[in-house]
């Protein structure tokens, strides 16, 4: 797609929406995310899948980015770089949106069949569903789309079931009565991350409960009283005092309400300090009293349960609660709750508290934690794996800090629920058919045994198709069936069928998504069978597993990341990846966490509408610092696209000189020393890429180009070589001179010349402009390639434009500097003589311009300088260099014949000082009298700030910001003041 005809020259303006559209369809078309190379050495990333309901957020844009800044980074490599892809079935979220869709036509998931139901969402994933992988393109995200993978393919399905059922044979998966967060709305079990805590104003009641031999009560206190009607117990600390005769007699308590009569139990979990020291317990209803309740001795089987599907008050086992409260929902009953207690003479008292409460996230209401049977995984048993591959560096995590996070979750990591009650997602593989007990008969025959089902128990059959859980049921009833098949024998039990086998039904529930996605490394790359690999014999799994790195952001260590690790290790029996990632989260400026409801969200498309995917992109890489948070700076992202814009006006002053694409891979042969400057340059910042990227550190590697592309080549070099290029004419020559200019006549760069019998700045050598063309072009395509990864569009457009190409920029050679010398396939050295000529010309013209500036002197106006008490190096500088001074500079430099006289500004350059008489420069005493105003203004705003910042009263009360404010203001007078007085001084 290189484009060099003269119609090809570059616009005047950067438009990054006219070009994002055009070069992410050609890369994608023509199979470039994923170069055919077979013999290179593979590298691979998986995404975190998004949700397929999912729009892209400022999370995803930064998650994306890093992850594409390496893909790119490795491909320019000449790696085989395989960017695995594609999204999540997401149970809830999906259901939820097809269940929507459903009431806006005052219909419901109910009127169908689950199967139809089920339909309808495949419907809608056909329709509508995938919106964010359009997003992830605008992005500029280099994934292979050729192989784009979907949590609910049939491959991937098999992999899921193939999982659980080796997990439950081996033990390791197993059903379970345990509380579990459950949301009343959606009616189903959901993980800790689709929970979200909210601080609610709400109340702390404090009830009596009278102690059964009358002797007293016993205090406590509650959020949610209505859960007193499942109370078990009560539970002081051991070592309470006022409580040790209590536990010392087996006091017990009666239950008011429900009568119910339960034990006092000494247990740590009771906090002496807090309230009464005592704290009821509903091993049913809390996390905290299940545990409790468990050491109590309490099953779970035997536990109490007083609220349904739907968070309505239910009948419990012993069947103590009154018929009135039955059926209420847990609000109304804990009104009438408080109300009975009161009539009583039971309420002690109300405090009126901000009580942290948990909320389902996509329900959107509080979340009780409820004692159910589910699946559970033995992630205790799994994790054990994953804490020795960290410990032993196999898996390393970066930032390393967060190791100790990790340890420290999985070392204490309980049973992972992983059964939803819900209809979209991977059917759990287990199907159920009744309980067969021995009722007399013959005990040593089982065919002459007589049999009957028993009430409210299963036997469970876990296989990976119907037809498989039919065999197993059918070998274990074959025990149980004389020829004549079974024989009803007990009236209170439902009568054994006299088919040849019990009927089996199949687990209503689906597995949490976390444990689908939790295979992602693997699975998608064809495990347990290869599935249609996209090119004939490739064997993904044996070369792209493990994956060499994960970048996923730090909230989902435990979600994914360990469950990834767990599966991993545990089916493959090598670590899923070698590295992992973990960034921060991306907030709003003043450093919140982004929220619909404080109208800070940040909508990363729009701000891809506003400046470019390419600024966006290179802002997020450029503020990833590990272990922090990103603070979103839309001015940041502004200045980011004005950088995209002055690489573009670079692009367009070398097109417009004549400099275009390079010839060669490795750098052209340099005489001049700005030449030999400019490539050790190019090698100085290849090497610092280089090894921040393989530290990770993608702000090291974003600042290391973006200061070479600004300073070192946009604003000195261009500028140096301006008059290589455009030499004077003689006519120029003859009227510089004249006007006190360099009289020398042209030389050469390097040159002898002695620089105490001649002024300094002359013109600019004649010869070189075919070899700095040549540089500067070779330079451009290193930029170009280094800055591909972090904003690919504006470079990819510019290498079309610049020149015919073998190959488009995406799949180019990457920049390898070996031991700091060796570049691509040419070697060269960095010259330090000539790198430390080119520094030197830089700082004196910089302190030059700084000095003009602090003075009031004119960018543009020339002077003519003398140079003193100068180390013998500076003449051979000024002899080589000081046309840059005169074209750059804008002064020509000469030595004194004698004692300087009059005004006269003194400035300091490296190893010598520049004396400017400033005679006719400017009006010395309105020049004093201006700076003598805006220093008094900024010494009074200095005071005034400093006396606010002494004040506690303001340090203490007034916003964090503002305070932050004021720092950063006085600061900027103080700098501001004693530059002022630095100019004052150069004036005398």
């Amino acid at each position: 797609m290189t484009d060099n005809t003269p119609e090809a020259a570059l616009d005047k303006t950067f438009d990054p929406a006219r070009i994002e559209a055009k070069w992410y369809a050609h890369w994608e078309t023509g199979g470039l995310f994923r170069p055919d190379r077979p013999d290179a050495q593979p590298f691979t990333i998986v995404n975190p899948p998004p949700n397929v309901t999912g729009s892209l957020h400022v999370g995803h844009a930064l998650d994306n980015t890093l992850q594409d800044v390496v893909i790119r980074y490795e491909r320019l490599r000449g790696k085989d770089a395989l960017w695995v892809v594609g999204t999540d079935h997401a149970g809830i979220a999906t259901q939820m949106v097809v269940e929507r869709q459903l009431e806006e036509r005052q219909d419901k998931r109910t009127n169908y069949t689950r199967d139809e139901f089920v339909k309808k969402v495949w419907e809608w994933k056909a329709e509508s569903g995938g919106a964010i992988t359009r997003q992830l393109r605008r992005l500029g995200c280099s994934m292979d789309w050729s192989r784009e993978q979907f949590t609910m393919d049939p491959h991937f399905t098999r992999a899921v079931v193939k999982v659980f059922v080796d997990l439950h044979r081996e033990g390791l998966i197993y059903r379970d009565k345990r509380l579990v967060n459950w949301d009343p709305r959606l009616k189903t079990a959901i993980s800790d991350v689709e929970v979200e805590t909210r601080e609610v104003s709400g109340s702390f009641w404090h009830f009596k409960y009278p102690l059964s031999d009358g002797s007293g009560h016993i205090s406590v206190a509650t959020t949610r009283p209505e859960t007193m009607l499942a109370d078990m117990a009560v539970a002081v600390n051991p070592a309470d005092a006022r409580y040790k005769p209590l536990i010392e007699r087996g006091a017990t308590v009666t239950l008011p309400i429900t009568g119910r009569e339960i034990p006092i139990v000494a247990d740590e979990h009771a906090d002496p300090e807090l309230g009464s020291g005592a704290v009821k317990i509903t091993p049913g209803h809390d996390f905290n009293d299940f545990e409790v309740g468990k050491r109590a001795g309490f099953k779970p089987a035997q536990m109490l349960n007083m609220l349904d599907a739907e968070a309505r008050v239910c009948q419990t086992a012993d069947r103590l609660i009154p018929a009135e409260l039955i059926g209420l929902d847990r609000y109304e009953a804990r009104a009438r709750v408080v109300e009975l207690m009161d009539n009583d003479g039971l309420l002690e008292k109300v405090e009126e508290r901000v009580i942290p409460t948990p909320y389902g996230d996509r329900g959107g209401v509080v979340i009780e934690p409820w004692l159910t049977d589910q699946w559970y995984v033995d992630a205790k048993a799994l994790a054990r794996a994953p804490i020795e591959a960290v410990r032993a560096g196999a898996i390393e995590i970066v930032p390393k800090a967060w190791e100790k996070t990790f340890f420290n979750w999985m070392e204490n990591i309980q049973p992972w629920c992983v059964s939803r009650q819900l209809w979209w997602g991977h059917r759990i593989p287990a199907w159920y058919g009744p309980k067969i007990i021995p009722y007399g008969g013959h005990q040593k025959d089982p065919r002459l045994e007589t049999y009957f089902y028993a009430p409210d128990e299963r036997e469970i059959f876990v296989a990976e198709s119907e037809e498989a859980a039919i065999a197993l049921a059918s070998e274990h009833y074959a025990a149980y069936l004389p020829e004549g098949g079974m024989v009803p024998v007990h009236p209170s039990y439902d009568a054994v069928a006299t088919d040849p086998l019990p009927s089996i039904t199949r687990d209503p529930d689906v597995l949490d998504t976390w444990f689908s996605s939790a295979l992602w490394p693997f699975a998608t790359l064809g495990w347990p069978e290869s599935e249609n690999p996209p090119r004939v014999g490739e064997d993904l799994l044996s070369r792209h597993y493990p994956n060499d790195l994960l970048i996923s952001g730090f909230d989902i260590l435990f979600y994914w990341d360990a469950r990834m690790a767990m599966q991993g290790l545990h089916f493959m029996k090598q670590v899923p990846w070698k590295r992992l990632y973990l960034h921060g989260l991306v907030r709003a400026a003043d450093g919140q966490k982004m929220s619909k409801s404080k109208g800070n969200v940040v909508d990363p498309l729009g701000m891809i509408d506003k400046y470019g995917a390419d600024a966006l992109r290179f802002f997020m890489a450029a503020m990833e610092s590990q272990g922090r948070d990103v603070k979103m700076d839309e001015k940041r992202v502004e200045g980011y696209r004005n950088f995209a814009t002055k690489l573009w006006n670079a692009a367009r002053f070398c097109q417009s000189n004549g400099i275009g694409a390079s010839t060669s891979i490795a750098a052209p042969e340099a005489r001049l020393a700005v030449n030999k400057w400019i490539i050790g340059e190019v090698v100085e910042t290849v090497a610092a890429l280089d090894k921040a990227l393989a530290e990770l550190r993608f702000d090291a590697a974003a600042n290391a180009i973006y200061h070479f592309v600004w300073d070192q080549f946009c604003d000195w070099y261009l500028e140096l070589i301006k008059p290589v290029l455009n030499p004077p004419r003689d006519g120029e020559v003859a009227a510089r001179s004249a006007d006190g200019g360099d009289s020398r006549p042209d030389t050469a760069a390097g040159e002898d010349a002695n620089p105490l019998h001649h002024p300094a700045g002359g013109p600019p050598p004649r010869a070189g402009e075919d070899e700095t063309r040549a540089v500067a072009g070779w330079v451009l395509d290193q930029i170009l390639v280094m800055l591909h990864p972090f904003m690919p569009f504006v470079t990819e457009e510019l290498w079309s434009k610049l020149g015919e190409r073998p190959y488009e920029l995406i799949v180019a050679k990457w920049p390898q500097p070996v031991n700091n010398v060796t570049l691509n396939a040419g070697v060269h050295r960095i010259d330090a003589d000539a790198r430390d000529e080119m520094q030197w010309i830089i700082e004196a013209i910089s302190n030059l311009r700084a000095t003009k500036n602090e003075v009031g002197i004119a960018p543009g106006q020339r002077l003519v300088g003398y140079v003193e008490e100068s180390a013998p190096i500076v003449g051979k500088y000024l002899a080589n260099g000081g046309h840059y001074f005169d074209r750059v500079g804008r002064i020509n430099i000469r030595y004194p014949d004698k004692a300087l006289e009059g005004s006269a500004l003194r400035i300091s350059i490296p190893s010598a000082t520049l004396v400017i008489p400033l005679e006719g420069v400017i009006d010395i005493a309105a020049e004093k009298a201006r700076l003598e105003k805006a220093l008094a203004a900024s010494q009074k705003e200095r005071g005034a700030l400093a006396k606010r910042l002494e004040n506690p009263a303001f340090v203490e009360k007034a916003k964090p910001e503002a305070v932050e404010k004021a720092r950063a203001d006085h600061a900027m007078h103080a700098a501001e003041a004693e530059r002022l007085a630095a100019a004052l001084k150069r004036l005398g």
